[in-house]
């Protein structure tokens, strides 16, 4: 593996996992009973193994469980650091476990915008892990490059997206040899001020907000509410561009989760949806 930079994912679910707490739907009752159809919340690791780190991108609320996934697919890679997209709950509620209570972190780095920087030092209970040193912020700027190693860099871009307490940034993760677009949250992309099939270049990984596969998902809630584009939508985006990109952060009702003709539809436009333990050398 020397030399070799890989991505892994290790979540591929919305922010309340599958099953989601609280819900009797077919798909989480069958997850409850069939560890096969359970999924965590959407996270992807970055793994120097030359540098002998790791970095994360968001704390979920499975954090624990990703951790120690990461672990055992890396094991001389221990975390290095934590890239916090924004502050919905399923990306940055994670690093409680960073606090005394639990792992007692040393100055974990975090690289977060200054929006979501002023977020973490301003309320309580993030504050203290700044304030005892648990974490270290380092800022983000949307659209510099930051280097994680040699081999590694990372570019935030702004992505619009519900912001009631900090701004939402997609990752590009640069390797030695390929790139990745990681995007779990976004409006919609004709909201962005750019185009999708611009953004990604022949080779690219582009792992997309796959939230819901169609507007009619959820009866009786207003999708204005919690808008994200349909995973059909996107893929007509895409249609011509020779680009196949991976759906992530789905929620318990997209019927992507399972076998069915939707996937099958989705594999025959040369697209797949993301599945815990999915790897890509950069």
């Amino acid at each position: 593996m020397s030399g070799h930079v890989e991505a892994l994912l290790l979540g591929s679910a919305q922010d309340g996992s599958v099953p989601q707490a609280g819900c009797r739907c077919a798909t989480c009752e069958g997850a409850r009973r069939n560890p096969d159809g359970r999924r965590m919340v959407a996270c992807l690791a970055l793994i120097d193994y030359q540098a002998g780190a790791s970095w994360l991108i968001d704390a979920t609320p499975d954090f624990p469980r990703q951790l120690d996934l990461l672990a055992a697919h890396a094991p001389g890679c221990p975390l290095a650091g934590i890239i916090i997209t924004h502050a919905h709950i399923g990306h940055y509620t994670g690093l409680i476990h960073l606090g005394r209570e639990v792992m007692g972190a040393a100055g974990m780095p975090l690289y977060v915008t200054e929006a979501m920087a002023g977020f973490l030092t301003a309320n309580g209970p993030w504050s203290q892990l700044v304030a005892l040193g648990n974490v270290a912020l380092h800022k983000l700027v949307p659209g510099e490059p930051r280097e994680l190693t040699p081999r590694l860099a990372i570019t935030p871009v702004a992505a619009p997206h519900r912001a009631e307490f900090s701004d939402t940034m997609a990752i590009l993760a640069q390797g030695q040899h390929r790139r990745l677009f990681y995007c779990p949250d976004i409006d919609r992309w004709e909201q962005w001020d750019r185009a999708l099939p611009d953004v990604l270049h022949p080779g690219d990984i582009a792992l997309l907000d796959g939230t819901f596969y169609s507007d009619d998902e959820l009866p009786g809630r207003n999708m204005a509410e919690i808008p994200h584009p349909p995973v059909k939508e996107t893929v007509a985006l895409l249609a011509g561009s020779g680009l196949g990109a991976g759906f992530i952060h789905l929620n318990h009702s997209n019927p992507l989760l399972r076998e069915g003709p939707e996937l099958t539809w989705l594999t025959s436009q040369g697209h797949w949806a993301g599945r815990e333990g999915m790897t890509w050398s950069l």
